[in-house]
């Protein structure tokens, strides 16, 4: 079955289209749909629904959206659904004019603001998995097949903030990855194998809970 990815980010099309092998996953920059929707909900699940809906009523076919994003919780969930727009302490939720900055200094401002919070101590009550480093990764994602039809997970992806930017390490995944550890694995997830993240991550544990829904569609 053909299923469209709500997204301009081929990375993500090319992690689903490794866990939906059987069918072919298009985005739209694919079939030259211009396709920039305004993400103006507040939770991971209303930008899904957003976007799924903006790219279902263009191509009248099967769409999967996500939202996704990073929230470290010494920082009381910061960056979570502004993690694409995240441009450090004074721009947590994207600067005013709308310009994005790199992930690498992404990556270096989530690093320094959690270092920062841990050393002031004035830390939120939240339950650290992996103690004051803890972060985890949240993805909603949305089958959308029609405006009656709509099915959605929404699964997390537990790990720590590394302390130094230095220690970032890996050439897999995308975003945030090399900077968040595992302990349980001694990597971080940009070291990670493809089989191995998408049997664990965020995106990877929602698409199989929506899998069986799809292949029924």
């Amino acid at each position: 079955m053909k299923i469209y990815l709500a997204t301009g980010n081929k990375n993500k099309k090319r992690e689903m289209q490794e866990l939906l092998s059987e069918h072919t996953i298009l985005i739209p920059s694919d079939e030259g749909i211009s396709f920039d929707p305004d993400e103006t909900g507040t939770t991971f699940y209303e930008n899904s629904i957003i976007k799924a809906k903006t790219l279902y009523d263009i191509v009248h076919a099967p769409v999967i959206a996500d939202d996704s994003g990073i929230s470290v919780d010494a920082l009381g969930g910061v960056p979570g659904i502004y993690s694409a727009r995240y441009a450090g302490p004074e721009f947590e939720k994207g600067k005013p004019d709308g310009t994005k900055i790199s992930q690498e200094e992404q990556n270096l401002f989530l690093i320094q603001q959690t270092n920062g919070a841990i050393k002031n101590g004035k830390l939120p009550e939240m339950p650290y998995l992996h103690g004051e480093r803890s972060c985890h990764y949240t993805c909603a994602m949305v089958m959308y097949a029609g405006p009656d039809r709509i099915f959605v997970a929404q699964e997390t992806f537990e790990g720590q903030l590394i302390s130094r930017i230095e220690d970032q390490a890996g050439d897999g995944g995308f975003g945030y990855d090399p900077i968040v550890f595992l302990p349980e694995y001694n990597k971080t997830i940009a070291q990670l194998t493809a089989d191995e993240k998408n049997a664990i991550s965020h995106r990877g544990k929602a698409v199989r809970a929506l899998q069986k829904i799809i292949n029924l569609i």
